[in-house]
């Protein structure tokens, strides 16, 4: 029998369940049992109130208009540092990362320096009557920054292997580019663009340093739930802070949910031919 360097099933397992326990479940269980206690009608009484309703649909909203972008634009950057050479290659890979380096409220204060009327980019937007700082765009804009990189990290390697003789091959049958497209690369890095979509998604739902420079917080306006959960717990309404991150927390498990159920169909269709 060959001997593994890895310590045994037994022990690896203990481990790994030791450490998801005490980091990931038991501060989930703790949250979710505080939320528990306030009672169902005191829970739907926080949040049904117009102000938890209208943070929560900013937060989904702009998460999603940020995931969109994400999709459309992760990919392309992913396509262009997999597939072509040029100067400045390796800085421009190096800085699709900066996101994940850079602390949240540092890239906040530098998207609202760059946004705003005295910006570099405020001034030329304000005169098409485009304003970010302060409202719901500068929001989008701040988590389509911070959560960019699962999209382009998880779909490039994708496209790295995924090579050029799929193309060549599209091209021999007589096949035009946009049909290469939709029938040939979208559908082989459509399971890794899902689930870059995904983390991006649920990255935007729980950010907090970046958003909260340039939105303005204003309730009813431009105030997330992150920030929401934030203010309840200054004001010591743990009941009402725990009610609200219950919530994130399960719009972040049915995104998973949904995400991996989406996998496990488009791994069914591939395995059976796509017929």
């Amino acid at each position: 029998m060959r001997r593994s360097v890895i310590p045994g099933f037994g022990l690896s397992l203990g481990i790994t369940v030791l450490y998801l326990g005490a980091i990931v479940l038991l501060p989930l269980a703790a949250l979710v049992l505080k939320a528990a206690d306030i009672g169902p009608a005191q829970l739907w009484a926080i949040l049904s109130s117009p102000r938890t309703l209208a943070a929560i649909r900013l937060t989904v909203t702009m998460a999603l208009a940020a995931t969109l972008f994400n999709a459309v634009y992760g990919v392309l950057l992913a396509w262009v540092l997999a597939r072509y050479q040029f100067p400045g290659k390796r800085v421009l890979d190096a800085l699709v990362d900066v996101p994940f380096a850079l602390p949240t409220a540092v890239a906040g204060l530098a998207l609202t320096a760059l946004f705003s009327k005295t910006g570099w980019f405020g001034p030329p937007l304000e005169a098409l009557g485009i304003g970010v700082v302060y409202t719901p765009l500068g929001i989008a804009i701040a988590m389509a920054f911070t959560s960019i990189p699962f999209v382009v990290r998880t779909v490039q390697p994708v496209i790295e292997d995924l090579g050029t003789d799929v193309e060549e091959a599209g091209r021999s049958l007589g096949a035009n580019d946009l049909q290469i497209l939709v029938r040939v690369i979208l559908p082989s890095i459509f399971p890794a663009l899902l689930a870059g979509c995904s983390l991006s998604f649920a990255r935007s739902l729980g950010e907090f340093g970046a958003v909260i420079f340039i939105a303005g917080n204003q309730p009813m306006k431009t105030e997330i739930v992150a920030l929401l959960a934030f203010i309840r717990l200054e004001e010591y309404d743990y009941p009402a802070a725990a009610a609200i991150a219950v919530v994130m927390l399960a719009m972040a498990f049915t995104m998973l949910i949904i995400t991996n159920a989406v996998q496990a169909w488009q791994l069914r269709y591939l395995g059976r031919g796509g017929v």
